[in-house]
């Protein structure tokens, strides 16, 4: 179980499942009924998907081998690295992962024709590595990164899928399917965004006697916490622009996110104005992953939206 816990079981699962609702609730089902094309079949999506978890579990190992001293002060009956498991056993398995994920993309690249693809693992491989040494000290650069990164779990799904099976008769609707992912990526950055400044807001005592430079370190708690009011409320009004420009139309769809998306996401907003206490703290920052597991399980409504 503390290996489980080592790797964030749960967080892989949850971009395993987006991955397979990509893949399976948006493009699979549009295969007879338009003119899109795609590349993988149930091994190379597979191989897609192990790859990308090998790295993710990668990059949880070596953040919690670089904030074992955070985690001491913030979450000491959290900690696993240097207790349930040693550092070396951790950097063991922090290459391991690296090296297997990077082969499965290396073969995946080469599998679906553009081994130009495969510097995208490499890539992903080192930030998460320079993400974890370095990066998440300083200002929001941290937290800029690993959203992105979180977005290019979802825009990988298009790439591989999508890309190479484009020709000049299908490029428009190609293009179409990948404009959507492109959607929930930006939804998922955002969302991981203000969930990483939530974050640094809750572990401020570790990273300040770390000497980070996070947000609330640097202009304070309470102006951090604006700010993630403030980017909470522009989501909101993201989203209503969402549904006004793109799903109008299809009463169902609006309906799932006035109810499960929006609502609550103006609950975050008036929680994190208020928002004191770690626990609260704590609260928002789960729910703001639900919303973000809510918002990418609407992509299997697409069939409504782009059929209906």
């Amino acid at each position: 179980m503390k290996f489980l816990n080592l790797i964030r079981y749960k967080n892989l699962l949850l971009i395993a499942l987006v991955q397979f609702l990509i893949k399976y609730a948006l493009l699979d089902p549009f295969l007879e009924a338009t003119n899109l094309s795609i590349t993988l079949n149930l091994f190379g999506f597979t191989i897609l998907v192990l790859a990308t978890l090998c790295l993710a579990a990668a990059g949880y190992i070596i953040n919690d081998v670089y904030d074992v001293e955070i985690d001491k002060v913030n979450r000491p009956d959290r900690v696993i690295v240097g207790k349930s498991i040693s550092e070396k056993t951790a950097n063991t398995l922090f290459v391991v992962f690296n090296v297997v994920g990077v082969l499965l993309g290396f073969y995946l690249s080469n599998m679906v024709g553009k081994n130009g693809f495969f510097a995208l693992f490499v890539i992903i491989s080192a930030l998460l590595y320079i993400y974890a040494s370095y990066l998440k000290q300083l200002l929001l650069v941290g937290n800029l990164v690993i959203s992105l990164l979180v977005a290019l779990s979802l825009i990988i799904v298009g790439l591989f899928d999508l890309l190479p099976a484009m020709t000049p008769e299908n490029k428009e609707t190609q293009i179409t399917f990948f404009k959507i992912i492109l959607d929930y990526a930006f939804f998922a950055f955002i969302i991981n965004f203000i969930r990483e400044i939530v974050k640094d807001i809750e572990d401020i005592d570790g990273e300040y006697k770390a000497g980070f430079n996070t947000l609330p370190i640097a202009f304070g708690r309470n102006r951090a916490i604006k700010v993630v009011f403030t980017l909470s409320v522009l989501l909101v009004f993201g989203v209503v622009y969402y549904i006004i420009t793109f799903l109008y139309s299809q009463l169902l769809v609006v309906g799932y996110f006035l109810a499960f998306i929006m609502g609550p996401l103006i609950y975050i907003s008036i929680k994190s104005y208020t928002a004191e206490t770690k626990k609260e703290l704590r609260f928002i920052s789960s729910l703001l992953k639900l919303v973000m597991l809510i918002g990418m399980l609407s992509l299997a409504l697409y069939q409504f939206v782009l059929l209906g």
